[in-house]
């Protein structure tokens, strides 16, 4: 039968078909299946065989392909259960490909096929009798079958189809048999065959060679040895100098070195030799070089000299940190018992505080005045227990905890460890961070600390870990018991003065490289910027002001060639802007059914005033100002202490039965909650009903029970402040937050009448104007 000059393409890859050899694979690819099956359709079974130049190429085009090919007929084809084929084809003959007519979806090609060359007889005959040799003496180290190979050579088969079988059953890589499909002289193709059998020979007695040169250097019953010295000469032949060996006897004197304790030292040879006995080429043999690599660099005796002059450590605190007394009295606490005791106190510090009050940098003092090398680990958004605990070493790319990496970082066993942001911590499927924090943060239990990739313990009992928190609330229970608590109020603006005046202005000068005799900014003007332009509990916003009116004057100097910049009240809006907050200040008259009360928010303190009004209606209770639920709880509490209470303060109990009463808070767009307007509300709902004027210099903050008491609140001294801002003269607080008033700044105490009240009816008696 005549066949077609084209015919569609199976592409194979990592495989050459070979005439007169059996030829079987498995068609996957799509293109591939859909040239087999127009081949059954229309070109009576007959395809073209063409092999990929690059294996790795998923979808090749004609440039990828090899020129030379054979034309096969399908002979069998089944389906696998994975939808792919497995197909038998029967080689016909070589073909070069001259052009392809179709790409898509599958490649049709139009061929020709090549005659073979013939050359020389007796060149033929001695080129079989020395490949006859070579396979007799080679056997199976040559070819797949070494004794059929044998057995075809002295067959009397014509040389052309010995020469494709022999090539086919050669040992080498099956992508480099191509040369035996493209090579047309059959004398050529019998050549290349004896050159690869000679190069197979040449590694087979190099082997040998090795092999026999090993048993000479060493006894036989000696294996470990036997095998490094296997190594040491297959790696002298390959010109390596055994590095690894080098590299290994290395490892083995850090790891007497570090001086680990004896299970882990122990552990660390058992690693080591199990590393010298993995090839290099295997995965776990860089596993096992990082753990290695990761105990030596752990810390296990380093540590660092504390300083013992308490003095220089207070100086060291105060040169950074402007107030704060309470942590660097704690600071200095923990020294003078590491002092008398001669050992490291197991202490947890946690510093609490709003944004920006100096916790991360106190941290960082604190471990400058103790001259120990300071480490930090931010546990925001961590919500992985592998992130502190470390993976196991079963998985593939496992790592250590952050605790454990922080300590490698450190370089020493008693480093100040800042664990910032602990109520930042989140929980998923894959565990609670919070839940193996609990053993680090722990004295009874860190001196043990267990990380899955360390699989040993590790003692952090040395270590002076220092946590922060924004918010107390959002840390669990069980951990806040196990730190004890340091808290860091909001400053008042008198510090905030001080601490720009001592630190920020210099800072920010060095930082830009400006002298400080050609920068001035009066005290008056930062007041009025704190006051004016930032609403924080710390000091960060400030901070930017002063940076960008040092980056303007450096502009007008350079620009309007001024020797120096001075900024005042005059200047100072041309410079950063209009003010952008107005504090609530005191109304300029009394009025009815106001009431100021006091607030505490995350930027320190304000003041709140509430205000009632009451018309017709059916005795509902309006609140509006977006009020939390424990502000609405706090507005009807005070209104039935009002209405239980009429008849004492001379209320016509109608008024609650025919008006609806309105609480409405200002500044409805910011949400407001909190256990601390009560006794405001309750004034002002009083107010309302009785139609009596309140003192308009008097500020307020408590809680109510229905039964008239007033609770205890917090934020006592930001509370304060923010009533001296406002213009207020008196506060009343309740009677058991009076030992709370030592808080309040004595500048602010000077200034402000504070009157501890006891019941709500104490409260109504101070706040109406007499």
């Amino acid at each position: 039968m005549e066949l077609q000059t084209s015919l569609p393409a199976v592409v194979v890859r990592g495989i050459v078909p070979i005439p007169h050899n059996d030829f079987r694979i498995e068609v996957g690819r799509k293109a591939s299946i859909k040239a087999i099956e127009e081949s059954e359709k229309g070109f009576s079974s007959h395809v073209l065989i063409l092999v990929q130049k690059n294996p790795l190429i998923e979808n090749p085009t004609t440039a990828d392909l090899h020129e030379y090919g054979v034309i096969a007929k399908v002979a069998m084809k089944i389906q696998l259960p994975n939808n792919n084929f497995k197909v038998k084809f029967n080689i016909i003959n070589r073909i070069k490909v001259k052009e392809y007519f179709l790409t898509d979806p599958y490649f049709v090609a139009d061929y020709e096929e090549v005659e073979q060359v013939n050359g020389s007889l007796e060149e033929e005959t001695t080129l079989l009798k020395l490949i006859l040799s070579e396979a007799i003496a080679g056997g199976n180290q040559l070819f797949n079958n070494g004794q059929q190979m044998s057995d075809q050579l002295q067959s009397g088969l014509p040389a052309d189809k010995i020469s494709d079988i022999l090539a086919s059953n050669l040992r080498i890589n099956d992508t480099d048999k191509y040369k035996y499909l493209a090579e047309l002289n059959i004398n050529n193709r019998l050549k290349l065959i004896l050159e690869d059998l000679n190069r197979l020979k040449m590694i087979a007695d190099l082997e040998q060679r090795i092999n026999e040169d090993v048993k000479k250097a060493i006894d036989e019953n000696q294996k470990e040895y036997y095998l490094r010295e296997k190594m040491r000469a297959i790696q002298n032949e390959l010109g390596d100098k055994a590095k690894k060996e080098d590299e290994i006897d290395k490892l083995r004197e850090d790891i007497k070195k570090a001086k680990m304790p004896l299970h882990i030292e122990e552990k660390a040879l058992q690693e080591l030799s199990r590393y010298q006995s993995t090839p290099s080429a295997m995965a776990e043999s860089q596993i096992i070089k990082t753990y290695l690599d990761f105990l030596v660099a752990l810390p296990w005796n380093e540590s660092s000299k504390d300083l013992n002059d308490l003095a220089k450590v207070q100086d060291s605190l105060d040169k950074n940190h402007y107030g704060l007394e309470n942590v660097k009295e704690r600071i200095i606490e923990y020294l003078a018992v590491k002092i008398m005791t001669g050992r490291n106190p197991q202490t947890i510090l946690c510093l609490a505080g709003p944004p920006g009050v100096g916790k991360t940098s106190l941290a960082t003092s604190i471990a400058e005045a103790l001259g120990r090398k300071f480490v930090k680990q931010s546990l925001g958004g961590v919500k992985d227990e592998s992130e502190i605990r470390g993976h196991r070493r079963t998985y593939v790319g496992a790592m250590p905890g952050r605790i454990l990496k922080g300590m490698k970082d450190a370089g020493t066993v008693n480093p100040v460890f800042l664990l910032d942001e602990i109520d930042k911590m989140a929980s998923d499927y894959r565990g609670d961070p919070a839940s193996a924090m609990l053993e680090v943060l722990d004295p009874e239990q860190n001196e043990k600390f267990s990380d899955h990739y360390l699989e040993e313990s590790y003692d952090l009992s040395q270590v002076l870990f220092i946590t922060t928190a924004n918010y107390l609330e959002n840390v669990p229970a069980p951990l806040r018991d196990r730190m004890e608590i340091v808290e860091l109020f909001s400053y008042t603006e008198y510090e905030k003065i001080q601490i720009a005046q001592k630190h920020l202005i210099q800072k920010q000068l060095k930082a830009h490289g400006l002298e400080e005799d050609k920068f001035q900014i009066d005290e008056e003007t930062i007041y009025f910027i704190v006051r004016h332009y930032t609403r924080e509990a710390g000091v960060r916003e400030l901070n930017r002001y002063i940076g960008s009116l040092v980056r303007k004057a450096i502009k007008e100097i350079l620009m309007n060639k001024k020797t120096n910049v001075h900024i005042t009240n005059n200047n100072v809006e041309s410079y950063i802007g209009k003010p952008k907050f107005v504090h609530n200040l005191m109304d300029e008259k009394e009025q009815i059914g106001v009431v100021t009360g006091l607030a505490y928010t995350a930027f320190g303190g304000d003041t709140l005033p509430v205000e009632v009004t009451y018309y017709k209606g059916k005795g509902q209770l309006v609140l509006t100002g977006k009020l939390g639920d424990v502000m609405k709880e706090s507005a009807i509490t005070a209104l039935s202490y009002v209405k239980s209470h009429a008849a004492e303060f001379k209320i016509d109990p109608l008024i609650f039965e025919q008006n609806d009463f309105h609480v409405h808070v200002p500044e409805g767009a910011v949400p407001k909650d909190g256990p601390s307007a009560g006794i405001t509300m309750a004034t002002a709902i009083m107010s309302a009903a009785t139609q009596q004027y309140i003192r308009k210099d008097l500020g307020m903050t408590g809680e109510i029970t229905l039964r008239g008491y007033v609770l205890p609140i917090g934020g006592l001294k930001e509370k304060a402040i923010a009533a001296l801002r406002s213009g207020l003269t008196t506060i009343l607080i309740p009677k058991q937050n009076t030992k709370d008033i030592d808080d309040i700044p004595q500048e602010v105490r000077e200034k402000l009448t504070i009157i501890p009240v006891e019941t709500v009816a104490d409260v109504f008696t101070q706040a109406i104007v007499k």
